[in-house]
């Protein structure tokens, strides 16, 4: 199973457009907040990745009417999908985990901070995959994918 994680576009379109169809084969697209009106605009464009996409609200999607959070079931493991600013991944990581475990969650993905990281810490993988359109860690725009199989989970954060 391949998961697309992408956050922060910020009105970019075209490298939400970019990830998506260099991406096709993937099981689920995710975005995680900062970037709805771009993910309205894709799904117009192409109605058929509707299907297979979450949205989660940023805190610069005000107005919009998504989830704060999502949790998805995939084989062997639980998604807490969320923006981040709700748990103050800014300072700290320890409110996003307690949330992910309470929801019985093994993988985060979260954006917000526009900075890149992929980490495996106390039992749980957690992934920002950075902005897709303004990143703030002097690296280039970026997205995250995660592979789940049974032999394990790799996360991987690509440029765009």
């Amino acid at each position: 199973m391949r998961i697309i994680a992408v956050s922060d576009t910020h009105g970019n379109y075209r490298a939400l457009e970019s990830v998506v169809m260099r991406n096709t084969d993937a099981d689920w697209i995710i975005h995680l907040g900062d970037g709805e009106r771009d993910i309205d605009r894709l799904f117009l464009a192409h109605p058929e990745i509707r299907e297979r996409s979450i949205r989660i609200s940023g805190n610069c999607d005000a107005g919009i009417n998504s989830f704060p959070y999502f949790v998805v079931e995939v084989p062997g493991h639980r998604i807490f999908a969320t923006h981040g600013h709700l748990y103050a991944v800014k300072s700290s990581l320890d409110t996003i985990k307690r949330q992910a475990r309470a929801n019985g969650c093994d993988i985060i993905l979260y954006g917000h901070t526009h900075v890149r990281y992929n980490s495996f810490e106390d039992g749980i993988y957690i992934l920002n995959p950075g902005s897709a359109s303004c990143p703030h860690d002097g690296t280039k725009p970026s997205f995250g994918h995660i592979d789940i199989s049974p032999a394990g989970v790799v996360m991987n954060i690509a440029d765009v």
